[in-house]
């Protein structure tokens, strides 16, 4: 072998080696969340997305499966859980049901607005809990948000909590949510949020719970009739990352990843924000009946019994200091 074609060969194989290298240096990640594209959920893992790929260089891409086309944020969660999924975007009703830490979180009439709840978990105890997913096999990267929930029904308008008494509304499966609205004298159905719609529309339900930016970007309006704005639970969301993923990043690495969530909660609250905004003079264009105005003493003192059992389980220190918190 004469030495132009040693090296010819030689180039060849180094041409070689660095495009398989090339090819196999991108790792795509699975994200997915309940609601459409479109939705706060979709801007929040759109930004996360891009984040990644940039401080990565493009080592780490994601690809998105919005609309609950991994299944429903319980099946997704046990899937980050497993490794069989890379992450989720995912609100904290269901979350629960793997770290009961989260659960204090869900009870009715806890948070008095935005800036209580977003300080909450931003600060100290929110960010303890985020550390306790790591307990349970899930890597919490950062606090998102859903927003606050407010009710729809297809029977009647609501005022004040006898209004809402002997409702059968669709909840998801979460114990503190269902114990507080049972003082309510609502009937809680569980069901996955990939078969609520079509319950609506059949009437296996009256009626549903979701903050504002899910009614619009699920289209409820076009199977409820009424939607009042209770504010009763605040609904946090968090970005979780399979531990198996977690485990093959390098110091550099983890901190891009978190550092990305990070931006996603911010651009996801701020996404929340723009749906309150705008979407409840939508909903009204588009033929729902809106009671602004809801009657939240009488719906705070129906909730106040279930206060004891809540003390019971989380602690009353903690409820007072999540109540505390300025």
């Amino acid at each position: 072998m004469t030495a132009r074609h040693a090296l010819t060969r030689a180039t060849l194989a180094a041409a070689i080696a660095l495009l398989g290298s090339a090819a196999g240096a991108q790792t795509v990640l699975k994200i997915g969340y309940a609601t459409t594209k479109e939705s706060h959920y979709g801007v929040g893992s759109a930004v996360f997305c891009d984040e990644i790929a940039k401080g990565t260089a493009n080592r780490y891409s994601c690809q998105q499966f919005p609309s609950s086309a991994l299944g429903g944020e319980r099946e997704m969660i046990e899937a980050v859980q497993l490794g069989t999924q890379d992450l989720v975007n995912t609100s904290t009703g269901p979350l629960g049901n793997f770290v009961p830490e989260v659960k204090v979180f869900d009870i009715p009439f806890l948070f008095r607005g935005y800036d209580h709840a977003r300080h909450t978990m931003d600060g100290a105890i929110g960010q303890d809990v985020l550390k306790a997913l790591q307990k349970k096999g899930l890597i919490g990267l950062a606090w998102t948000e859903n927003g606050f929930r407010h009710m729809t029904n297809n029977k009647r308008p609501i005022v004040s909590a006898a209004d809402a008494a002997g409702l059968k509304l669709r909840t998801m499966e979460n114990k503190v949510h269902m114990e507080g609205y049972k003082t309510f004298g609502l009937l809680p159905t569980p069901m996955a949020f990939p078969e609520l719609f079509g319950a609506l529309q059949q009437g296996t339900v009256d009626g549903q719970e979701n903050p504002i930016p899910v009614i619009l970007a699920s289209k409820f309006s076009q199977v409820q009739k009424h939607l009042s704005l209770t504010g009763h639970v605040y609904s946090p969301a968090v970005i979780i990352l399979s531990p198996v993923v977690w485990g093959k990043l390098n110091e550099a690495d983890k901190k891009v990843f978190s550092e990305a969530a990070v931006k996603a909660g911010a651009a996801q609250r701020k996404k929340v924000n723009d749906d309150e905004a705008s979407g409840i003079a939508q909903l009204r264009k588009d033929g729902m009946q809106v009671v602004e105005k809801v009657d939240g003493d009488s719906f705070r003192k129906a909730v106040t019994p279930a206060y004891a059992n809540f003390a019971k389980e989380f602690g009353a220190d903690k409820i007072a200091a999540i109540q505390a918190v300025k």
